[in-house]
């Protein structure tokens, strides 16, 4: 545990922490709201090549926090890679700021924003982590309270940047609104270095062991190397979807080979351990393929097939902007978490807590419910359109699928994960999570819609075929986790027998 002199409240560290974590959020889910609908509406790209450049960049940005993780805790330390995450950050979002409609300087942008991403995300987990070390009572709270705040900056910047794009756009220009919202993700994090400036004195003890020393100038400069050459790699890999579905499938094959491996290869007490962290980690790739249809086939829908108005017995309350349907997202993740963490408490005081591969079949099954919601909403639909709040309620069940499902994930992992393979299966995770978001991409170009169909009655129709269609694979996924359950015991009940000593607990947003 690190020794504090003068000694500092964990309470002050932590927050230093969260508030930058929160502008990092805000900056990140500001563009994502709004990066598929720029790439179709002003950059003219088909729904098709918008839906493939984002699942890639999607992949790269889950696949580098494990590249950032080790420079942080072998090289350049914690705090340090922390905080050049969020100024690379910065940089990635002001490009985005300049006016121009060049496609190669998009990629050099989001090739900006996944090397700040793979500097950040895992840095800022590891030092909430660090902050509490030792306190096992105090960590859950403190990520339950990370975890909001990540929600918190996601809700603000999802509906605020799309208004501030629709404003600017209106009394100004078009090409100025969209670049002004992208500015205004650099705002935020411009705001969160400031805010760290102020309050960095709260986190100089926290850290890896090469924040005690002054940075070597030769791993300064390894790593200013690396990170051009990751941005150059990924600008390249975003402009051909050939090579990006030859990595992405790529990685896939290696991450199933290893895991295959190391399940043969390790002791008896550890196989069944390993064998339920295989299959969990492939349920959750199920998972993300629903995930991603967030930021693109939904988001598309909303643009075409939603009307905008949300109104109660007759009255409009208030009007949507397409993009901000995104933020419902948040917004019930806020709702549903802690009357989660209540049930789960409550049922376990009373020894009648259900097992995770049981709340996993229950996520599927609200996913399922979930996209069946736009469907239904479909037979309700005028002129093309469906009413806002079917999307209200299809949120709510999806997202209910994603505390169940994507929020007990990494946590699993680390329970049936021998210690000494740790870093490796949770870097795994993480690709493997990045590979399925990929094949999110893929799967909502089914529901492309092509530049000749202009009528809502027409795409109408091809939406909802996918939305009913994902719907039909989330009960079978349901199916097949609930099929699933006896052999989940069992290998629980082997693990747990085999006495192996596991993980230290982890929790999804040190992603």
């Amino acid at each position: 545990m690190a020794i504090q002199n003068p000694p500092v409240s964990q309470t002050k560290s932590f927050s230093t922490v969260f508030l930058i974590e929160m502008w990092e959020r805000f900056g990140f889910y500001g563009m994502q709201v709004l990066m598929v609908t720029y790439m179709v509406k002003k950059l003219g790209f088909p729904d098709v090549d918008a839906n493939l450049v984002w699942g890639a960049a999607s992949a790269l940005i889950y696949a580098t926090p494990a590249i950032g993780g080790w420079i942080g805790d072998k090289f350049l330390g914690t705090r340090r890679t922390m905080l050049t995450g969020a100024v690379v950050l910065m940089v990635g979002y002001a490009l985005l700021w300049i006016p121009t409609n060049s496609t190669y300087f998009l990629y050099i942008a989001l090739g900006v924003i996944i090397l700040g991403n793979g500097l950040f995300k895992p840095n800022a987990g590891n030092l909430v982590r660090k902050i509490y070390e030792g306190d096992e009572v105090k960590i859950d709270s403190a990520f339950t309270i990370y975890y909001m705040a990540v929600n918190v900056g996601s809700t603000i910047s999802m509906l605020l940047t799309p208004w501030i794009r629709d404003y600017v756009g209106t009394h100004y220009s078009d090409a100025l609104g969209w670049h002004t919202a992208f500015g205004v993700c650099s705002i935020g994090l411009i705001l969160g270095l400031i805010n760290y400036f102020f309050m960095r004195r709260t986190l100089a003890h926290v850290g890896s062991e090469p924040d005690e020393h002054p940075p070597k100038v030769k791993n300064i400069l390894a790593i200013i190397g690396a990170g051009i050459l990751i941005i150059a790699a990924s600008a390249y890999i975003l402009q051909n979807q050939g090579v990006a579905q030859a990595c992405v499938y790529i990685a896939g094959v290696v991450i199933l080979g290893i895991f295959v491996h190391l399940i043969r290869s390790s002791a008896q007490g550890e196989r069944a351990g390993l064998i339920a962290a295989l299959v969990l980690t492939v349920q959750t790739i199920f998972f993300f393929i629903f995930y991603q249809q967030m930021s693109t086939s939904l988001n598309l829908f909303a643009q075409r097939n939603v009307d905008l108005q949300f109104n109660l017995f007759g009255w409009n309350i208030f009007t949507w902007i397409p993009e901000q349907f995104q933020s419902l997202n948040a917004i019930w993740i806020v709702i549903l978490s802690p009357i989660l963490v209540w049930l789960y408490n409550t049922l376990g005081k009373h020894g009648k807590d259900f097992p995770v591969a049981a709340k996993f079949a229950l996520g599927f099954a609200a996913v399922a419910a979930g996209f069946f919601m736009y469907g239904l909403g479909a037979t309700t639909a005028i002129a093309g359109k469906i009413s806002s709040w079917y999307m209200v309620w299809g949120y709510g069940l999806y997202s209910l699928g994603e505390v169940l499902v994507s929020g007990l994930g990494l946590a699993m992992i680390a329970r049936y994960v021998p210690a000494r393979m740790g870093g490796f299966m949770m870097g795994a995770y993480y690709v493997a999570s990045g590979v399925a978001q990929y094949m999110g991409s893929v799967v909502a170009n089914y529901a492309a819609i092509p530049d000749n169909i202009t009528d809502p009655l027409q795409s109408l129709t091809i939406y909802t075929s996918l939305f009913n269609k994902l719907g039909m694979v989330g009960i079978l996924c349901t199916g097949i986790a609930v099929g699933m359950l006896p052999l989940m015991k069992k290998l629980s009940l082997n693990h747990a027998l085999a006495n192996v000593p596991p993980f230290p607990p982890v929790h999804n947003e040190d992603l």
